[in-house]
């Protein structure tokens, strides 16, 4: 896709937009720390106008969204009859307008089945990524941007991650939550506006990241996203999502049988996991790599990165039944990688689980 930052003494792109501006791991750094914005390329807004919009996206969703109010941030899945998760997308609401940012491989395939559902209610939904752009970083560095948005004023969907939001569970018990040190936000800001921003980075007047460095603080933070941790058979308990994108007590909606069933009466087939991967070599492994316990391939890596302070990490869906203290490796370019595990969602999650608090495992250097 074309993207303004292109421009950029330095700047790597691809279809996505701005990967990095040549070092991602102090990119990663200024991000964190509020000193730099992420042009987000792999993100879509979708616009929903209309009377009945948010008692519409209620009854189609997983989210509890009749009564959300204006400025509001959360987040919806659409799931398939099994459970299965379909689409997703963060929510923010303007009073007027629903405005949903998605992941762009999924925008279109989430744009056209809301159509499809329309009805004779009065919603309107429709792409609106020809007019607006989307800048990620932390809420106070969004903020001092004051760029213009959809309704003439910022609009600034904050993530609610890793926070237990009303009808919502954790599965995770890892003490404290990585996603607690992160703090993320998304503006939608017009295209006008992105470009404003591009110019302003050329002439060294605001720091810029790119999308590695986003990605690489998403994964440390445990965060799920549907462009790089969901496959076909992906449940929401699986990824520990209902924390922020399920409201267990909400009316019916397309897989809440399956949500109901597999929390309060059995066990996700598979769990996430976080990976700290041996450091000593370069090459991360690619989506989709097996990873092993001795030669059986037991999961797949769904997302990996180069963290500024954890060095290589990854995400990964295994099965159930692999023991947490498995020894396991990953496949690589280079050949299989050791990968020290750490629980995310454990082997007997659900309603009924006894979910110990464990310390976590970490690389960072200690405090001095």
């Amino acid at each position: 896709m074309d993207t303004p930052f292109a421009v950029i003494d330095g700047a790597v792109v691809d279809e996505t937009g701005l990967r990095h501006l040549g070092n991602p791991l102090s990119e990663q750094r200024r991000l964190a720390t509020g000193a730099a914005v992420a042009p987000l390329g792999d993100r879509a807004v979708l616009a929903v106008p209309g009377e009945d919009r948010l008692s519409w996206l209620d009854s189609l969703s997983s989210q509890a969204l009749a009564r959300l109010a204006p400025g509001e941030s959360t987040e919806l899945l659409v799931l398939d009859p099994q459970g299965h998760v379909e689409h997703q997308a963060s929510v923010i609401d303007d009073g007027d307008t629903a405005w949903l940012i998605a992941d762009r491989v999924d925008a279109a395939g989430l744009l056209d089945w809301l159509r499809k559902m329309r009805f004779r209610l009065r919603v309107d939904p429709r792409s609106a990524d020809d007019e607006f752009a989307v800048v990620g970083g932390t809420p106070a560095a969004l903020e001092a941007l004051a760029v213009a948005a959809p309704a003439g004023s910022p609009l600034i969907w904050i993530d609610p991650w890793p926070h237990v939001s009303p009808g919502g569970h954790a599965y995770a018990g890892a003490d404290p939550h990585p996603g607690i040190e992160r703090r993320w936000a998304e503006a939608i800001v017009t295209r006008e506006a992105e470009r404003d921003i591009a110019h302003a980075a050329a002439e060294g007047r605001l720091r810029l990241a790119g999308l590695d460095a986003a990605e690489a603080l998403r994964i440390a933070a445990w965060r799920p996203r549907r462009g790089a941790d969901v496959d076909e058979r992906a449940l929401p308990h699986e990824l520990d999502w209902l924390r922020t994108a399920v409201h267990l007590d909400k009316g019916c909606y397309r897989g809440q049988e399956t949500v109901a069933k597999v929390h309060n009466l059995g066990h996700p087939p598979r769990r996430l996991v976080a990976l700290q991967l041996d450091g000593s070599g370069s090459v991360l492994p690619a989506r989709g790599a097996a990873v092993r316990s001795g030669e059986d391939a037991v999961g797949t890596v769904t997302s990996a990165a180069l963290h500024y302070e954890e060095g290589p990490i990854a995400l990964a869906l295994l099965r159930r039944t692999v023991p947490v203290d498995a020894a396991l490796t990953v496949d690589t370019e280079d050949g299989p990688v050791a990968a020290a595990q750490e629980v995310i969602v454990p082997p007997d999650a659900g309603a009924t689980a006894d979910v110990p608090r464990l310390t976590r495992l970490s690389r960072r250097p200690a405090a001095t």
